[in-house]
C-alpha cells in the first residue's frame, strides 16, 4: 500500500488507527462467548467488550497524540466540531448483533481536523476485514494477512439497478422515532432493485467495496458516522444526511452513503415520497 500521491501524515495516522482498531478487535473477540448485556440510560445496549475496547483505544490514542481530545460512545467527550485534531471512536458499532452472536459489527476510529473527518477505519473483527482511508490516499481493504487492495464503489447510478441496505425499520413509516423525520421505506422498496437490512457500519463498508450501492442510517451519533465518511468518499462514493446536506456531516444525525450523486438523489427522492 502506498500513499505517494496523498498526505503522508494522514496516512501514518490511518496506519496507527488500523493497528489500534485491530487490537481493540482482539479484546472484543475475547468476550464473544461470555457476553453480559446491560442497558444505558438512553436505552442502548452496552457490554464489557464495549468499555474495555474503548479504554484501550483511548489509552493508545492519547499516548500517540497527546493533547488531541477523544470523543467516544462509552466515555463521552466534546460532541461538536472542534478546531485542530480530534479522535472519534465507536469501540463496538453493532452491540446488538454482537450480543446475539452475529458477526456484523465493527470498531470505528476516525480523525477529525477542524471538524472534518480526514481519516477513517472500519475494522470488522469477526470477519477479519478492515476498510480504511485517509484524505488523498484512497480507500483500502485488508483481509487477514493478505496484501491490502484499493477498493472503489460500484458504477451503479440508477435506483432501479441498486442494491440498497438500511440499518433497520426505525425512522420509517413503520417505526417512527422521536427526533427523526420518517422516510418512506415502502417507496424505496418499490424503486430499488433489492433492499436488505444489513445494518450498522458493515453496510457502509460494503458500499466502499462496491458490493452494494447505497446504505441508509437514519439515526446516527458522531462516533457512528465519522469513520465512514472518509472511507466512502475516498472509494469514489458520496455521502449526505437524510435531507441531502453535507455540512458538518459527522454531527448531522443521519448518514446516507451512495455509489454516485445521481443514485443518492434518486434514493432521497424516493425516501421522501409516499
Amino acid at each position: 500500500m502506498t500513499s505517494k500521491d496523498g498526505n503522508k501524515e494522514l496516512d501514518d495516522a490511518r496506519r496507527l488507527a488500523i493497528e489500534i482498531a485491530v487490537e481493540a478487535g482482539v479484546i472484543i473477540q475475547s468476550w464473544r462467548h461470555k457476553i453480559v448485556t446491560r442497558f444505558k440510560s438512553d436505552g442502548t445496549e452496552v457490554t464489557q467488550a464495549d468499555t474495555e475496547a474503548e479504554t484501550h483505544i483511548r489509552k493508545r490514542l492519547e499516548a500517540a497524540y497527546a493533547g488531541a481530545p477523544v470523543l467516544g460512545e462509552e466515555f463521552g467527550g466534546e460532541a461538536k466540531p472542534a478546531l485542530g485534531d480530534q479522535w472519534v471512536v465507536d469501540p463496538l458499532d453493532g452491540t446488538t448483533p454482537f450480543s446475539v452472536g452475529s458477526p456484523m459489527y465493527g470498531t470505528l476510529i476516525a480523525l477529525l481536523r477542524d471538524g472534518e473527518p480526514v481519516v477513517g477505519v472500519i475494522h470488522l473483527p469477526a470477519l477479519g476485514e478492515t476498510i480504511s482511508a485517509a484524505v488523498g490516499c484512497g480507500c483500502w481493504l485488508e483481509i487477514d494477512d493478505e496484501p491490502p487492495v484499493r477498493v472503489r464503489v460500484s458504477e451503479v447510478v440508477q435506483l432501479q439497478d441498486a442494491f440498497v441496505s438500511t440499518s433497520g425499520l426505525h425512522a420509517t413509516e413503520i417505526q417512527a422515532n422521536d427526533g427523526a423525520a420518517p422516510y418512506s421505506l415502502a417507496s424505496l422498496v418499490r424503486h430499488a432493485r433489492k433492499l436488505r437490512v444489513l445494518g450498522d457500519c458493515v453496510q457502509h463498508a460494503l458500499v466502499c467495496r462496491g458490493r452494494i450501492d447505497l446504505a441508509i442510517d437514519a439515526i446516527m451519533q458522531p462516533w457512528d458516522s465519522a469513520a465512514l465518511i472518509p472511507c466512502v468518499r475516498e472509494a469514489g462514493g458520496c455521502v449526505a444526511d437524510m435531507r441531502g446536506c453535507t455540512d458538518e456531516l459527522v454531527f448531522a444525525g443521519s448518514l446516507v452513503s451512495a455509489s454516485s450523486p445521481a443514485l443518492l438523489d434518486q434514493a432521497l427522492d424516493a425516501m421522501n415520497s409516499s
